[in-house]
C-alpha cells in the first residue's frame, strides 16, 4: 500500500479535473447524434465510474430498457430527460449532467436531505447561536448549557474555515468543557478546510481512510491502495476535551468525508443522522454533442475495510423530535451537551 497525505489527494483532485477527462475520453467513432450521444454516455460510465459495488444498480439492463427511447430526431428536451433517468438510476449526488439549458442530479440525494432533515434552522438561531452570536470565518458560535459547551455551526466546506479562526474560537471560551460542532445540512465544498478543522484535533498519526483510483474498463479496475493519515499539529495545542459532531443526510461530499475522518479521533463522537454520503472523487467530460456529465472515479475504504459511499453512520443515532422543536429546543443539541458534561475530565 502506498502512503499519501491529504494534500496530494487536493493535488489530484485538481490534476483530474484539469488534465485529460475530456482527452482522455474523446473518441472519434462517436458522433453529436442522439443515439451516439446516449451510447457515448452509457459506455463512458460503464468503463470509468468507481462505485458499481456499493449502488444497486443493474447497468446492461438500464441500458436495455432506455437505449430504445432514444432515437436520431429526437429533440434535445426529449434526450436529456432519458439521459436524467440513466444517470438517476445511481443515486449518486456528484453524478450530474449539464446541457439543454438545464442540470440533471440525483434525486434520491434531493429527496433525503430535504425530506429527511435533521435540523430545524430556526431553533438553532433563536434557542442556541441567539442575537449575541459570533461569527468567525465561516462558523457562527456562542456557549450554550449554562456556558459549560460552545456550539459552533458550520454551514458549508465552501466557507472559510482555517486552523487559525478555529483556534481563536476555542481560546475565547477557556472554561467550556467541550465543544459541539454543528454541520448538519452541510451539502461539502473545499476538502482544504477538513484538513484545517482537523489540524487541531490530537493527531496520533491515525489512519483517516484509504483510497483508489478506477484504473482500468472492468467495473473492479482500481489503482494501488493509499492511506490518508491525521494530519500533525506541531505547531497548535491539539484540543482534547470532548468533541461532538453533529450530522445527518444533508452531510455530502466534504461533510461526510470530514465525518469519516472525525471518527478516526479518540475524543470525537459523532451524533445525529447517518450522512448524505459522497466520498468519492468527482470529475467531469464532455459529451459529443457538447453537453457535459461528471462522476466519481475513486473510492474511499474506512479503517474498518468498509465503502461508506452511501452514508456515514454516527456513533449515536438521535433523530429530531418535533416535540422539542415545537418548545424551541433541538434533542440533538441537548443530548450532545449531556454527553459532553457527563464525560468532561
Amino acid at each position: 500500500m502506498k502512503h499519501i497525505r491529504l494534500y496530494h489527494i487536493i493535488l489530484l483532485v485538481f490534476a483530474i479535473s484539469v488534465t485529460g477527462c475530456e482527452k482522455l475520453f474523446v473518441d472519434e467513432d462517436y458522433d453529436s447524434s442522439p443515439t451516439s450521444t446516449f451510447d457515448y454516455l452509457w459506455h463512458h460510465i460503464d468503463e470509468h465510474y468507481s462505485l458499481f459495488d456499493v449502488k444497486s444498480v443493474d447497468w446492461p439492463q438500464m441500458y436495455d430498457s432506455l437505449r430504445p427511447q432514444v432515437f436520431d430526431g429526437m429533440s434535445n428536451d426529449s434526450l436529456f430527460a432519458v439521459m436524467r433517468k440513466l444517470l438517476n438510476s445511481l443515486d449518486d449526488g456528484h453524478v450530474n449532467l449539464w446541457g439543454n439549458n438545464d442540470v440533471a442530479s440525483s434525486e434520491l440525494i434531493f429527496l433525503q436531505k430535504y425530506g429527511n432533515g435533521n435540523f430545524d434552522l430556526n431553533t438553532v438561531a433563536l434557542t442556541y447561536l441567539r442575537a449575541d452570536r459570533h461569527t468567525t470565518g465561516g462558523m457562527t458560535y456562542n456557549s450554550i448549557a449554562d456556558s459549560q459547551v460552545l456550539y459552533i455551526r458550520y454551514s458549508s466546506f465552501s466557507n472559510s474555515a482555517t486552523t487559525a479562526q478555529l483556534e481563536k474560537i476555542i481560546k475565547r471560551y477557556p472554561d467550556i468543557k467541550g465543544i459541539v460542532f454543528d454541520i448538519r445540512q452541510n451539502g461539502g465544498g473545499e476538502i482544504q478546510n477538513e484538513w484545517n478543522l482537523m489540524t487541531l484535533l490530537p493527531s496520533q498519526g491515525q489512519l483517516l481512510y484509504s483510497t483508489q483510483l478506477k484504473s482500468g474498463p472492468a467495473h473492479d479496475d482500481f489503482g494501488p491502495l493509499q492511506n490518508v493519515y491525521a494530519p500533525e499539529n506541531d505547531d497548535h495545542t491539539p484540543y482534547t476535551k470532548p468533541f461532538v459532531l453533529l450530522t445527518d443526510r444533508g452531510c455530502y461530499s466534504a461533510a461526510s468525508s470530514f465525518t469519516l475522518c472525525l471518527k478516526s479521533y479518540p475524543n470525537v463522537t459523532v451524533m445525529g443522522d447517518t450522512t448524505g454520503g459522497g466520498l468519492a472523487i468527482p470529475t467531469g467530460a464532455a459529451l459529443p454533442n457538447g453537453w457535459y456529465f461528471r462522476f466519481g472515479v475513486s473510492r474511499v475504504i474506512a479503517p474498518d475495510g468498509i465503502n461508506y459511499e452511501n452514508g456515514v453512520p454516527p456513533d449515536h443515532l438521535v433523530l429530531l423530535d418535533p416535540a422539542a422543536t415545537a418548545t424551541k429546543r433541538d434533542n440533538i443539541i441537548d443530548s450532545a451537551c449531556t454527553l459532553i458534561i457527563n464525560n468532561y475530565k
